[in-house]
């Protein structure tokens, strides 16, 4: 045991004592894979995160040295009101410095929206719609209307994005006032024709007056008298049509849209464009605006709901909810529930009233479609209620309030 405790020798020649010394093992050599390329392919999960990364560079590198051309850049930055549009938010955000006088609004408006032969939108200037070339079928729209430029322009410019390229509109009231006329003549594909005496005199020689199917409504005041208008209207409204090489006539009032549901796009052209050579008559069955507030400005924007046409409910809920529909009203509907048409233009056609057309020598063959329908904006101001009834200057009496309206809810009103 006592050589255990001895110092260890060295074994060298010298005889000189050494310290103890902790051995460490030298490390492993690196191990190195055998070189594999399919390690050198890139995962699906980083190809997919590389991919739209460098597809949004590129965008980014494009939009930077202007290769998308955005019409929205072009927008000229000007503080010019549109015509009829006071409360658009173009209009309002103008300081009275700026607003243009009445004075000088029709030339404004000529300025605007008579810069081009071709049809453009005054919402958007600059962007062309090109409604005149090569596009079938053609469609019209008569009106006979007494309304301000506030309701015609956004009416009219809603159908002229669905496929309406011609308005034949017979003004009286406001929309036969000189800054309101001279603005819908300057917008291409728009007819005004002005109720004077050389218009009554035409239409007094109307094969119409000798015709049984209006006889009921001839020589009687107000809603009569506007029935009548508007059927003469609709039938010189048939010769400009043609005249014009319309395709589809519709006649149409200006609280009144058209909506073109079950196209494979929202365009009333390309619904009429499906419909069967042989039909010659396409009715609409119409929905009634139902507002849910008393202080509705524009009816276009601000109503949402409206109650659907019989025509397209099941009969079931129809019949089964009318009384809650009704809500003590005296029918479905406040004003009619027949739905609008339209008309292919071919000889011999005629007005049947406002919401019809036929054919003095033919019965027309007629459709009636399962989904599109007239939008009908109905009493959305109490001033639509109280104008009806200033209209016609009749007498608050049972007797004089029959004489004058059709409709029961008109008489009560009045």
């Amino acid at each position: 045991m006592a050589g255990l405790s001895a110092p260890l020798r060295s074994s060298t020649s010298s005889g000189q004592l050494i310290k103890p010394a902790l051995l460490l093992s030298p490390p492993p050599p690196p191990h190195y894979p055998p070189s594999n390329p399919s390690s050198l392919r890139l995962h699906p999960p980083m190809v997919l995160t590389i991919l739209p990364l460098t597809l949004a560079l590129f965008a980014f590198i494009l939009q930077w040295r202007g290769g998308l051309d955005d019409p929205a850049s072009r927008w000229p930055v000007d503080n010019q009101k549109f015509p009829g549009m006071d409360n658009s938010p173009l209009g309002s955000s103008l300081s009275t410095a700026h607003a243009i006088s009445s004075s000088s609004s029709s030339s404004d408006c000529l300025q605007i929206l008579g810069r081009s032969a071709s049809p453009s939108f005054p919402y958007y200037r600059g962007w062309n719609f090109d409604l005149e070339k090569n596009l079938r079928p053609k469609i019209c729209i008569t009106s006979s209307t007494s309304a301000s430029l506030e309701q015609i322009l956004p009416w009219m410019f809603y159908h002229k994005v669905l496929g309406v390229t011609n308005f034949f509109l017979f003004v009286e009231g406001k929309a036969a006032k000189p800054d309101v006329s001279a603005v819908l003549e300057s917008i291409p594909g728009v007819k005004v024709i002005y109720r004077t005496r050389e218009l009554e005199d035409k239409q007094a020689k109307s094969r119409i007056w000798n015709e049984t199917w209006l006889a009921g409504f001839f020589y009687k005041p107000c809603n009569y008298e506007l029935f009548v208008k508007q059927s003469l209207n609709m039938e010189m409204a048939i010769v400009m049509a043609r005249n014009a090489g319309m395709d589809w006539i519709i006649h149409l009032d200006t609280d009144e849209l058209m909506h073109p549901a079950g196209a494979p796009e929202y365009s009333l052209r390309r619904l009429l464009a499906d419909v069967p050579s042989n039909v010659d008559m396409v009715i609409f069955p119409n929905y009634e605006s139902s507002i849910e507030r008393d202080d509705v400005k524009d009816p276009f924007s601000e109503v949402s709901m409206f109650k659907k046409n019989y025509d397209h409910l099941p009969k079931e809920t129809y019949f089964g909810l009318y009384k809650e529909s009704t809500r003590g009203n005296p029918n479905y509907f406040l004003t009619y529930g027949n739905g609008k048409s339209a008309a292919r233009i071919q000889d011999h056609l005629r007005p049947n009233g406002a919401h019809r057309w036929h054919n003095y020598m033919k019965t027309p063959n007629e459709i009636k479609l399962e989904e599109a329908a007239v939008l009908h904006y109905t009493y959305t101001k109490f001033s639509d209620l109280t104008s009806r009834r200033d209209r016609c200057g009749c007498k608050p009496t049972k007797e004089d309030v029959k004489r004058c309206f059709m409709l029961d809810f008109d008489r009560d009103v009045s």
